[in-house]
């Protein structure tokens, strides 16, 4: 492992997955990215071994990102680091081509045996995340699960309260488009109003309470 890329857009985060990261492989080099945009920029004119990035980042999510890493470098690993558990998001990355998902909560160790495993050129997926994907074989698929990943970074923005011109100015997107894909969950949701989509949120975990 030479080459490194790692986003995320808080500092003290990097910091420390560049600390275990060294300890392992002492002359490995590292790139430091805070956003969507720049990882991709990045990756765009730059040669890496590995991506990891966080999936929560101003501007252009970790998971639009990875989409279109996917299609500049469909060879380059991606592991993607959450603070959300494998439930909400594991089976979403690696359906849109990640190596490998992972809590940041995990142990550091977890970290460097992630990367091994995709060194190997395998997927890095966790127990609880094995479950769910054989779960999902027989059983059927919550609401939320049936959003596109534009949707389901809509949802949360919506769940957290934001407006739909804020939305849009976040995406860079006609307010009309924000619009029409507000409708489209509310449709697969079954959900009629925002504060309702908030409570549905909540009751699937996908946004915590204690943030709004």
């Amino acid at each position: 492992m030479k080459k490194i890329i790692l986003a995320d857009d808080h500092s003290f985060i990097r910091l420390g997955i560049i600390q275990i990261l060294k300890d392992e492989y002492p002359s490995v080099e590292i790139t430091e990215v805070s956003d969507g945009e720049s990882l991709v920029k990045e990756v765009t004119l730059h040669e890496f071994d590995l991506v990891i990035s966080d999936l929560d980042m101003p501007g252009r999510s970790g998971l639009e990102a990875l989409e279109q890493i996917k299609l500049i470098k469909p060879g380059l690993p991606v592991l993607i680091l959450s603070i959300y558990s494998e439930d909400l998001y594991g089976i979403r990355v690696l359906k849109a081509g990640a190596a490998g998902y992972m809590n940041k909560n995990a142990a550091p160790y977890e970290l460097i045996s992630a990367i091994h495993r995709i060194k190997g050129g395998r997927k890095y997926i966790t127990s609880e995340l094995a479950e769910k994907l054989l779960s999902q074989i027989d059983k059927s698929k919550n609401p939320h699960e049936l959003l596109t990943n534009r949707e389901m970074e809509i949802f949360k923005l919506l769940a957290y309260g934001k407006t739909l011109t804020q939305i849009a100015d976040s995406f860079s997107l006609a307010l009309t488009t924000i619009s029409t894909h507000r409708s489209r969950i509310m449709e697969k949701l079954d959900l009629s109003t925002n504060s309702e989509l908030t409570r549905y949120a909540i009751a699937h975990k996908i946004i915590s309470d204690i943030d709004l």
